[in-house]
């Protein structure tokens, strides 16, 4: 049984939780129900990948979001399509929250007129419910839906997770939805945002899902990323939603509100070319340069298409591969003409300096001091500190640093083999 919410006339009462997004412009506070805030898709990735979603050619129908919890994607989805949309959510509150959300951007935008915001619905219910759905909403069920969104909820504070805690499961929903897409020559259009902490075989696992119902429906996969070292989003999109020829994209999330993102894609089927690139180490040495970039770009298998973007240098000397610091070594300076590009280094520059002491409360003033024959003025530590040991050092050679009169920017970094600190200058500095 479901109950039809229309979001031009729920009220918030009974709604505590209203946040500003810090992603989203001044003004638009969006309701959450108990605990919904931290899984909400912030609004900018939301907007962006609706954004990506409006250069596919999508049948005509509704956009249904299964399982819409807070409603920002589907608002987003609505919105930047200009399409009614449909949101399922099995908590009243949480669907009260979906309503209210939907009505809050069509105020903002000043589309509470629009066809779009008019005709979208809310349901309390059952998302594998398709046929009871489409019923509560008194409307034709064949060729009903154009695009499927499914963003399951999965155990918190988890690492890892098996397909089978997804909720609601992936198969359950598609076996309910499968009979209800519009007719479209690539095939339905699906979106799953799923873990980013999903494995290749648990990547396969949900291909294997897909084939089941869809056999070889094209399909691209997405990782999204707004810095932090982290995937922050992976995401498969399916049939007339998919890319055309592309198996993988990545999507750099800018922090800049309005600027657009930086999308590096693939047309490699072989999910085996994703594989992380292998480690070699070689002894440190002054004069080469030391890049530390984007870990989810490395996740995402699209590395080495975007070195070769930035750089006619062979790269294989990466140093480490793993964690949150992924560190390449290389005899030439990458060219970031793209402003954009760098939002995939987490830092750049030339080694000037090999440091043998570790650092310590005793051995930072020495720091300071190689920092300043450098001509130096603001020092980064990029490497992994005792989080009580961090803030403390940074903080005196912000302080120090600040006094004096030198020019340059530069970081310190530790070579994988443990005992030596690399000091370098940043890039545009060097």
């Amino acid at each position: 049984m479901h109950t039809v919410l229309d979001p031009s006339l729920v009220d918030e009462e009974g709604l505590t939780e209203q946040a500003q997004d810090k992603t989203a412009p001044r003004g638009m506070l969006f309701f959450h129900a108990r605990d919904g805030q931290p899984l909400s898709t912030p609004w900018q990735v939301a907007t962006a990948r609706s954004m990506m979603l409006s250069q596919c050619d999508l049948a005509q129908g509704l956009i249904v979001d299964c399982a819409c919890g807070s409603g920002l994607q589907l608002a987003a989805h609505a919105s930047v399509l200009s399409r009614p949309a449909v949101g399922i959510e099995l908590s009243p509150q949480r669907a009260q929250a979906s309503a209210k959300n939907l009505h809050i951007v069509a105020r903002q935008q000043k589309a509470e007129q629009k066809r779009w915001f008019r005709e979208s619905r809310i349901l309390s219910g059952d998302g594998t419910d398709a046929s009871g759905a489409l019923a509560a909403l008194e409307m034709d069920s064949e060729n009903a839906v154009a695009l499927l969104h499914l963003d399951p909820a999965r155990p918190r504070n988890s690492r890892t997770h098996g397909l089978d805690e997804m909720q609601p499961r992936l198969d359950a929903v598609f076996s309910a939805w499968a009979p209800y897409f519009a007719d479209h020559p690539r095939g339905p259009g699906l979106l799953l945002d799923l873990s980013p902490r999903l494995t290749s075989t648990q990547r396969d696992e949900v291909e294997g899902l897909v084939d089941s119902v869809w056999p070889n429906i094209e399909r691209t996969w997405v990782w999204t990323s707004r810095g932090r070292g982290r995937v922050d989003r992976l995401a498969l999109w399916l049939g007339a939603a998919s890319s055309k020829n592309t198996a993988r994209r990545f999507v750099r999330i800018p922090p800049k509100l309005g600027d657009r993102p930086l999308i590096l894609s693939t047309s490699g089927k072989n999910d085996g070319d994703s594989a992380l690139p292998k480690q070699l180490i070689h002894p440190p040495k002054r004069g080469e340069y030391v890049s530390i970039l984007d870990a989810a770009l490395l996740e995402s298998g699209l590395v080495g298409a975007w070195l070769e973007e930035v750089s006619k240098e062979s790269m294989k000397r990466w140093a480490s591969v793993e964690g949150r610091r992924p560190q390449l070594h290389h005899e030439h300076p990458l060219r970031l003409g793209d402003e954009r590009h760098a939002l995939l280094v987490q830092a750049t520059g030339r080694v000037v300096e090999l440091i043998r002491e570790p650092l310590s409360d005793e051995t930072i003033d020495g720091l300071v001091n190689i920092a300043l024959e450098h001509n130096m003025k603001s020092l980064t530590l990029r490497l992994n500190l005792d989080p009580a040991d961090q803030p403390k050092w940074q903080g005196s050679l912000d302080r120090q640093l600040s006094r004096r009169h030198g020019e340059r920017d530069g970081f310190v970094t530790q070579h994988p083999n443990g005992d030596v600190l690399l000091l370098c200058v940043c890039h545009s500095d060097s």
